[in-house]
């Protein structure tokens, strides 16, 4: 294997050959990250968006979660092999099978239930893991279950006495330099969310892996402890059955996924990706919304390995070509936008009325010409927050809502038909898209679509508004 690094353009090519095909599936990619042997090689952002812009990353949660056991493990305060409700005496009487299912079948995924116990707004999500009857003995099947993870949190947060965040940071956050932003959306008990909770920036996330890749250890100090390592990175469920895909079904460690390409994989909701390829010293991390895509982040993980990780591990393998460099590419990303036909421009100013009362809001306001324009609801409608749009065909149109970066870009696509895509980054990552359809007879068609774990549902709607005379 060389010693050498990758060129630059070939890197840039692939990077490229990635967002393309990102683009096509409506995948907004935020950022892309790679590092070989801890030097950054390329990295790659959406503006607004950048490297230290705080997002959540949903399931890589698990993974950080997963190293606070492995600290408290070595410190002593906590065995692999303790019986989960052991540290949880007040949920007892439970089933002979949660009663046996232990913090290590945890990490590995093949505690006793089928699913995820908890709904995402009902209940207290930590109680529902030791009260949801169990589908079989522990340590039989792999089932991805996040309320393990919940319950794994919440187990540090315990024996800690503080918050799974406090807990990691003299330990590890700290020492690694990771940003003070850092932090965990909480459960309905103010637990941190174990599983999927987290909230950092993605250069966070490299250095994670870069400890990682590094044994654990960072600047001559030890931070992970080696036993755990080995083992959370080592085949620990066998992840066959699994129907997310190939990538998926090659093993999993504790809270890692195993790829079939050797190293490891944190994968999180909408394309949050980490990979890490210790024999190559290789990292690659990139964000991303891939909610508007049916199966998005499964297929962006497949993109990723096939059109990034592998060409790069092979000329790694190869060696670096003659005349090449090995100095950092940066690569502006260009957000998803509907394509716009110049040709079906057209002017339109008024009021719409919802010839129904409801789905969808009561009033629209549309004010359109040749360059973008404006779309606003007004009225009372079930929605918690109403459409207001600026809009432009030449480029995206970028605002604050709060402390939330929005994105909207918009576009003709066909004769009388609107496309409008809207991306809301904050706590929870959201893509909104609306088409405008204009009949013969004047009557306005909405269709509009939410992606997002806990959107509203009343933004997801078809309905049909008749103009208003001025």
């Amino acid at each position: 294997m060389s010693d050498g690094m990758p060129d630059g353009a070939f890197t840039r090519d692939l990077v490229d050959a990635l967002v393309r095909r990102a683009s096509a599936l409506d995948i907004a990619v935020h950022t892309i990250q790679v590092s070989v042997r801890g030097e950054t090689v390329a990295h790659a952002v959406c503006e607004p968006l950048g490297l230290d812009t705080p997002q959540r990353m949903y399931s890589v949660s698990k993974t950080v979660t997963s190293l606070a056991i492995g600290q408290l493990a070595d410190e002593g305060a906590l065995d692999l092999d303790d019986s989960i409700v052991a540290h949880f005496p007040e949920m007892r009487p439970v089933h002979p099978w949660i009663e046996a299912t232990t913090i290590r079948h945890m990490l590995a995924m093949r505690g006793p239930h089928r699913s995820t116990t908890y709904k995402l707004t009902e209940g207290r999500w930590l109680e529902s893991y030791f009260r949801v009857p169990p589908t079989r003995p522990p340590g039989t099947l792999f089932t991805y279950d996040t309320s393990s993870s919940y319950v794994l949190a919440a187990l540090v947060e315990r024996i800690a006495g503080t918050s799974l965040v406090d807990c990691l940071r003299p330990r590890l956050l700290d020492p690694l330099g990771v940003s003070p932003g850092l932090r965990f959306l909480t459960g309905p008990e103010g637990i941190a969310h174990g599983g999927s909770g987290l909230i950092c920036t993605p250069r966070d996330l490299l250095r994670l892996a870069h400890l990682l890749l590094d044994d654990g250890v960072y600047d001559g100090v030890r931070l992970l402890p080696a036993d755990y390592l080995k083992a959370a990175t080592s085949p620990q469920a066998d992840t066959a059955l699994q129907t997310w895909g190939a990538v998926l079904r090659e093993g999993y460690g504790y809270q890692l996924w195993l790829p079939r390409r050797g190293g490891w994989l944190m994968f999180g909701l909408g394309g949050q990706i980490v990979y890490g390829d210790p024999a190559r010293g290789l990292a690659v991390v990139v964000t991303a919304d891939s909610q508007a895509c049916s199966s998005g982040d499964q297929r962006l993980l497949d993109d990723v390995l096939d059109l990034l990780v592998e060409p790069l591990a092979d000329q790694l393998d190869a060696g670096t070509p003659e005349g090449s460099t090995g100095s950092t590419t940066a690569v502006g990303l260009a957000w998803p936008a509907p394509h716009h036909d110049a040709e079906h421009t057209r002017s339109v100013a008024g009021r719409y009325i919802n010839i129904q009362a409801g789905p969808g809001p009561e009033e629209l306001v549309v004010k359109l010409d040749a360059d973008g324009g404006l779309v606003r609801s007004a009225g009372t409608w079930a929605a918690s927050s109403d459409w207001d749009a600026e809009l432009r065909f030449d480029r995206p149109v970028t605002t604050q809502v709060g402390d939330q970066h929005a994105v909207v870009t918009a576009g003709w696509t066909g004769p009388a038909t609107l496309d409008v895509r809207g991306a809301l980054h904050g706590d929870d990552l959201a893509t909104w898209r609306v088409r405008f359809a204009w009949a013969a007879d004047r009557t306005l068609a909405v269709q509009s679509q939410v992606f997002c774990e806990s959107a509203d549902p009343a933004w997801t709607f078809h309905a049909a508004y008749r103009p208003v005379s001025p």
